[in-house]
This record gives structure tokens, sequence and C-alpha cells, in this order.
């Protein structure tokens, strides 16, 4: 077992550094092999590719790197102070639990479990916090959520009333289900869109507005593919306050959307094609709807191109955190016990519809737990 210590610091001709995070990635399917050929490629500075692991895929791509082919072994080899986990969702909670008794800083892949109660077995694993413990959730650092998460912080939407993200863009061909045999099953996957594609708008909309208290949905199962799960979904969202919500989602649509739309009492906020676009209103509208005598009248508006700045870094800004985190003790972007939000909400989404009715928050992992081990 390995005891987690801090890294040391070497030296060379009096200059002090970091001594280099040994990183071991397990599972190198698609999104793995891309984040350990990141690593090995000197992307990630003071990180290197010590391990990788995968029970069955070839690992002939990472001759520098030692080989396992499986987690127990690499875990308990002591070649890696830190795993990165981006194998099939369910073993994302057993590998992510042993990764974190065995005294490693543990970056798991989006969704951190397939379900609530699940997520709630890997965050308690993390007892230590010395321990860093983040999450694959690359769309946080997008410059047009980041500058809607600060506007709606600082007040300047006043209070929201209403929320809709239509986000289709994420067509799939049946080709792509038939790629693997644990894709768009519930056994392998545990859903679809839901847990597949839209963990990170999930993700997002939670971190941006919190969580709502109820939730009804519509899932329609296999839709537009030859597959179990779910590839369209509409969800209706309610807060305590009273703001609503909408959320629409499909692999099946082409061309697809990805239009977030927000109304404040300060205006309306739409973010969409890499721009935010703010309509706000010179008086806000609670204000004029009390106060001005005309019945039809509208607020004066002014419509602002907000500006941005800098680039979305995605998964290397990520992945540049958590090794940061390690070295520095840098606040982690995305960490991994939020991840519990996006999954409650897939969660949520997809019980309400198969028991047809509305699910209250917070809601009860186990229950979902049972229905989904009956599919």
């Amino acid at each position: 077992m390995n005891t987690l210590q801090p890294l040391p610091a070497s030296s060379k001709n009096g200059n002090h550094r970091a001594k280099p995070v040994r990183f071991a990635v397990i599972g190198v399917g698609g999104m793995g092999s891309h984040h350990a050929r990141t690593i090995a490629g000197g992307l990630v500075p003071n990180g290197h590719l010590a391990a990788v692991c995968d029970i069955e895929a070839s690992m002939d791509a990472f001759p520098e790197a030692r080989s396992f082919r499986t987690s127990d072994d690499l875990l308990e080899s002591g070649e890696a102070d830190a795993v990165v986990i981006a194998t099939p969702h369910y073993s994302h909670t057993t590998i992510g639990i042993a990764a974190l008794q065995a005294g490693l800083h543990v970056l798991v892949e989006k969704p951190i479990s397939v379900h609530k109660a699940d997520c709630e077995r890997l965050i308690a694993a993390h007892t230590n916090p010395k321990q860093v413990f983040s999450a694959m959730f690359n769309q946080r650092t997008d410059p047009c959520y980041l500058k809607l998460r600060q506007l709606i912080q600082m007040g300047e939407l006043g209070v929201i009333r209403r929320i809709c993200w239509i986000i289709t863009d994420w067509f799939r061909t049946q080709a792509y289900y038939n790629s693997g045999g644990w894709r768009a099953t519930w056994s392998g996957e545990g859903g679809g869109v839901l847990l597949n594609q839209c963990p990170h708008q999930l993700d997002l909309w939670q971190w941006l507005f919190g969580m709502p208290r109820k939730v009804r949905a519509f899932c329609q199962l296999g839709r537009y593919h030859d597959i179990e799960v779910e590839d369209n979904v509409t969800a209706y969202l309610e807060y305590e306050n009273g703001t609503t919500g909408t959320f629409i989602t499909s692999t099946g649509e082409a061309p697809g959307t990805n239009r977030l739309e927000v109304v404040g009492d300060r205006g309306r906020v739409v973010v969409e094609n890499g721009k935010i676009l703010f309509t706000r209103n010179e008086i806000p509208m609670d204000e004029f709807c009390r106060t001005n005598p005309g019945g039809f009248s509208q607020p004066p508006v002014w419509n602002i191109e907000v500006p941005l700045q800098g680039s979305a870094t995605q998964h290397l800004g990520i992945m540049n955190n958590f090794t940061e985190a390690i070295l520095e003790g840098k606040k982690l972007i995305a960490p991994a016990r939020e991840g519990i939000h996006s999954v409650e909400l897939a969660n949520a989404m997809l019980m309400s519809s198969f028991e047809n009715r509305t699910i209250e928050l917070p809601m009860d992992g186990s229950a979902y737990e049972t229905i989904l081990k009956e599919k």
C-alpha cells in the first residue's frame, strides 16, 4: 500500500523544483489514451507518465510507462503518486475507492459514479485531506461559463426567473454505439446521453444555478438508435424560490443546438456559439412591472456582447490544475465531491421518467440504485 508523502524537491545547480508527479492512467481507451498522451508528451509540467493499465487494450503506444493488466496490481506496485481513472463508468467507484485507500491522489473521469449511492461511497473513501481528489469537468474552464458564473454571483442578472438549456449537438451514429459492448447499456454504462455526454452540462447547471428542489422528466429509450438506454430527454426543473428550468438533450438530432438562455430580473443572457449576449434591462423588470403606467410598455434595454478573456483549457487545464494542487496546494477547479450533483440530476430525470412522477431532491439514492439493478 502506498503511503502518501509530500513529493520531495530535487535540485540541480542550486535551482530547486518539485519532483514530478508520477501518473498512472487506468483505462487507455479513447479518453484514457488521450490523457496518457498528454502526460507522456510533456504537456503537464511536473508530470511524468509512470504507468498505464487496461484489462484488454494494447498499451504498446506507451513504452516509457510500466504496463499493468489489473488496477489492483498497479495500486500495489508503488509506481504512481496519482491515478487518472478513465474506465467504463461503474468501475469509477470501485477503482476510485481502492486508489484512495491506497493513498494515491485521484483524478476521475465524468461521471464520478453511475448513481448517487455509489457517489456517496466514493466520496466517503476520501478521508485524507492531503489526498487531492478531482473530477474531469473540463467545461468549467470555458470562458463563457466562467463569465456567466461571475455575472450571476455579482448579481448582474438579478433574481433568476427561468433557465433553458437546449443541448442537442451530441449527435451519435449507430456505429458509435456498436463500437463497444458496454456502451448504451444499463449494465455497462448505467444510462445513455445523461450519463455519457451530458454530465458536463449537468455539472455546469448545478455549478451555475445550484440544485433544484423538483425534477420532472421524460426520457425516451432508444428512440433514434438500437439501444436500451435514453437518447432523447426533456426535463423540467423547479427551485425553492419558484425559478423554473428546462433541459433538453439528445444524441439523435442533427444539426444540433447548444444554447443556454438565462432570464433574470435585470435581463436575458444567451450563451451560444462561444459568445455571451446580454439584453440588459435599464430598469429591473419587477420594478418596471409595478411602477410603469403603460399596459403594453417594456423596459428599455442595452444589447451587450459580454467580453471574454482567455480560451478554454479543457482537459489539459484540469490535468494541470490537479498537478498544481498536488505540488502547491492550489485550489481545485473541479473537486470530485461536487460530481455527485450532476449524477443526482441525471438519476432524478431517469427515475422521474421510469416512475412517471415528479422527483423531489435530495433524492433517495438507494431507491434509484434498486431500480438500476433491476434493469
